[in-house]
């Protein structure tokens, strides 16, 4: 399998924001993430359905261009 650097990055980042989602989504992210880093970075399921549409955009942009 021959994958371009693009797909890899597409695949972190779908890793990422599905992992993000659950969390999100389901909860459990109180204990490890910090409120200093939550004021920076929140993690609402507003914003991490937005980071998912995105991804999948790319994805589909991605899979467009013959590169997945």
């Amino acid at each position: 399998m021959n994958y371009s650097v693009e797909t890899i990055i597409f695949l972190v980042l779908l890793i990422d924001s599905v992992s993000v989602n659950i969390f999100a989504w389901f909860g459990g992210y109180e204990k490890w993430y910090p409120r200093t880093l939550s004021r920076l970075f929140p993690i609402t399921k507003g914003w991490t359905g937005y980071y998912l549409v995105l991804v999948l955009f790319i994805g589909y942009l991605l899979n467009k261009m013959g590169m997945f």
